[in-house]
């Protein structure tokens, strides 16, 4: 068995209101996303129409959002859980110190950059579905 990559898909609350984030905040591009009718791909968010999923990527990275209500059907399993989990997306990187000063003053929650043990600097972030997001880059 090969396994070529992995692409965590997000249960959200509000397609718009991740992809904003995501895109403003984080500086991912979207690349795709599906109306609730799912009847077509657009390859941008309006302000009008209801999505049930969205696809962004920055760099190598990909991450799916799919609501709440769609995820729930596809994914039986999730049923009675809450939106967000006790588990970090860590993303290793470069230009730790400049993203983080940008970032520290749009985010709600944030952690101070740390050094960590194991040779990696790094902080976190809480996204607006509860999600927390890991940013690393490996100590000089």
């Amino acid at each position: 068995m090969k396994v070529n990559k992995l692409t965590p898909n997000f249960e959200v609350k509000d397609i718009r209101e991740t992809v904003h984030f995501y895109q403003s905040v984080l500086g991912f591009s979207l690349v795709m996303a599906v109306p609730e009718t799912q009847d077509r791909i657009e390859q941008s968010i309006d302000d009008v129409t209801e999505y049930v999923y969205a696809l962004v990527s920055k760099d190598t990275v990909e991450m799916m959002f799919q609501r709440s209500d769609s995820f729930k059907r596809d994914v039986e399993m999730a049923k009675g859980m809450p939106v967000g989990a006790s588990v970090s997306f860590y993303m290793e990187m470069t230009g730790l110190d400049p993203f983080y000063n940008n970032l520290k003053d749009q985010v709600a929650e944030i952690t101070a950059p740390a050094l960590a043990w194991y040779g990696m600097k790094e902080f976190y972030v809480k996204d607006p579905n509860g999600y927390i997001l890991g940013f690393a880059e490996k100590s000089e």
